[in-house]
C-alpha cells in the first residue's frame, strides 16, 4: 500500500468518518463518537503495522479521543468532546514550553530532525510560533464551542482547524527557507 495513502487515511480518516456519521445520523454527536474512537484506534494500529513504530501525536490524540469521547457518551454531555481540542492544543504547547525551560531542548527540533535541517535560531523561532499557534487554537476552540451551535463546532473541528493549520503551516515556509541549513554538494 502506498505510504502517502496510508498517511492520508490515518490522519484524516477518523475525522471524515466522524463528520460523515454525524450528518448521516441526523446530527447526532453520540452516534458519531464510537466510530471516531474505533477509527482513531485503527489508524494508530495501521501506522504501527506499516511503520513499526508508534506515532506519538496520533497516540496522544487517540487516547484523548477515547477518554473524552467515552466521557461524553457515559455522562451524555458533549462538553467533554468540545474541550478535547483545547486540551490537546494546550498539551502540545506546554510540551514544547516544558522542553525548552526544564530540559533546555527544542522538542520540535527533535521531533522533526529527520525531515528538516534548520539553524538553531530557526528552530527556536519556529517552536515559539507553534507554541503561540497551539494556544491560539485552544482559545479559538473555547470561543467557538461556547458561543456557537454544535453543528457549527463540528464543522469548525473537522474543517476549520484543518484549514487554519494549513494556512499557518504555509506561512512558516519562508522562515524555514531562511534558516534552512545549506548542504554544499560541490
Amino acid at each position: 500500500m502506498n505510504k502517502s495513502l496510508i498517511k492520508f487515511l490515518t490522519d484524516f480518516g477518523p475525522l471524515i468518518i466522524f463528520f460523515s456519521v454525524y450528518y448521516t445520523s441526523g446530527k447526532n454527536l453520540s452516534a458519531a463518537i464510537p466510530p471516531l474512537i474505533i477509527a482513531t484506534v485503527l489508524a494508530v494500529i495501521l501506522v504501527y503495522f506499516f511503520e513499526k513504530k508508534i506515532p506519538y501525536v496520533p497516540l496522544v490524540s487517540g487516547t484523548l479521543v477515547a477518554i473524552f469521547g467515552g466521557l461524553t457518551i457515559y455522562f451524555k454531555n458533549p462538553i467533554f468532546l468540545y474541550i478535547k481540542p483545547t486540551i490537546i492544543n494546550l498539551i502540545f504547547a506546554f510540551f514544547l514550553i516544558i522542553g525548552k525551560i526544564f530540559f533546555k531542548k527544542n522538542f520540535l527540533k527533535i521531533f522533526f530532525a529527520k525531515t528538516l535541517q534548520l539553524e538553531d535560531v530557526g528552530w527556536n523561532k519556529l517552536m515559539f510560533r507553534w507554541i503561540n499557534f497551539f494556544i491560539f487554537l485552544a482559545l479559538l476552540n473555547e470561543l467557538i464551542w461556547r458561543t456557537q451551535t454544535e453543528e457549527f463546532w463540528v464543522n469548525f473541528k473537522v474543517w476549520g482547524i484543518l484549514i487554519i493549520t494549513f494556512i499557518f503551516t504555509f506561512f512558516q515556509v519562508s522562515l524555514i527557507n531562511k534558516y534552512k541549513i545549506k548542504n554544499d554538494q560541490s
